[in-house]
């Protein structure tokens, strides 16, 4: 990825870090808001320009470059042999996942099954395949990037569906904290790209929402998931009345 990209997607990362939107930048580079989002798009942006909005930070130029070179180094994925090492020890697997979605060490050996050597020892072989820094106390420093995710198709994309399938659907969907929608239509093949993209941006919300509800106490927070999916597919009880195109 090219310098200039990292530093913008540093910067990014900065100003949400921050609570800063792109008004707030237009307002201090005295550009319209359109003009910042081109800015940003284009990754075209001046060393003043640059420098203006890291001061709204209380940031220099040169932490944005150190954060962009510690996010470049970041893990985005695992290797497919260490997906496979994950699937043959579910509870490194487990750990890593708690982990990944902010659960202290310690509130994990406390509420799940999992003891404080046991816990170490699988800490200690995170740390040796750099999936973490094992520091001080049971304290880690995750490795990982923020938009860290599973190998698609990868060994653990492959063994979470097939639980989603026998898991996750078994229910009515009625209870209070549940929710199902389904709609069927007509899409064009533009349209269907157009909600991938929302698929993908209500995932992004919901784990946004998981980093804020991280420091609530344990017994506050439920386990949820969601599912997003869209594909062409007509329900076969419907299928077989369609017609052939030429018939």
């Amino acid at each position: 990825m090219a310098q200039t990209s990292l530093i913008l997607q540093a910067l990014k990362t900065s100003l949400k870090e921050h609570n800063l939107t792109y008004v707030d930048v237009a307002e201090a580079l005295e550009l319209s808001e359109a003009s910042v989002k081109r800015i940003f798009s284009e990754e075209n942006i001046s060393l003043q320009r640059l420098d203006t909005v890291c001061k709204m930070m209380n940031m220099e130029i040169c932490d944005l470059t150190r954060l962009a070179e510690n996010q470049h180094q970041e893990i985005k994925e695992l290797t497919e042999e260490q997906e496979a090492e994950f699937v043959k020890q579910p509870k490194l697997l487990f750990l890593a996942y708690m982990l990944l979605n902010d659960f202290e060490f310690k509130a994990i050996t406390e509420y799940y099954h999992m003891d404080e050597l046991e816990g170490i020892q699988l800490l200690a072989h995170l740390d040796r395949i750099k999936f973490l820094d094992l520091l001080p106390g049971n304290r880690v420093k995750l490795l990982t990037s923020r938009n860290f995710r599973w190998r698609k198709n990868g060994a653990i994309e492959r063994l979470f569906n097939q639980h989603i399938r026998k898991e996750f659907f078994q229910s009515n969907f009625n209870k209070s904290e549940e929710c199902m929608k389904f709609s069927g239509a007509m899409l064009s093949r533009s349209s269907i790209l157009i909600m991938h993209k929302k698929i993908e941006k209500l995932v992004n919300e919901f784990n946004e929402l998981a980093k804020q509800d991280s420091s609530l106490p344990f017994d506050e927070r439920l386990g949820c998931s969601v599912v997003g999916a869209i594909r062409p597919w007509e329900f076969s009880l419907f299928a077989q009345y369609r017609k052939k195109i030429g018939s």
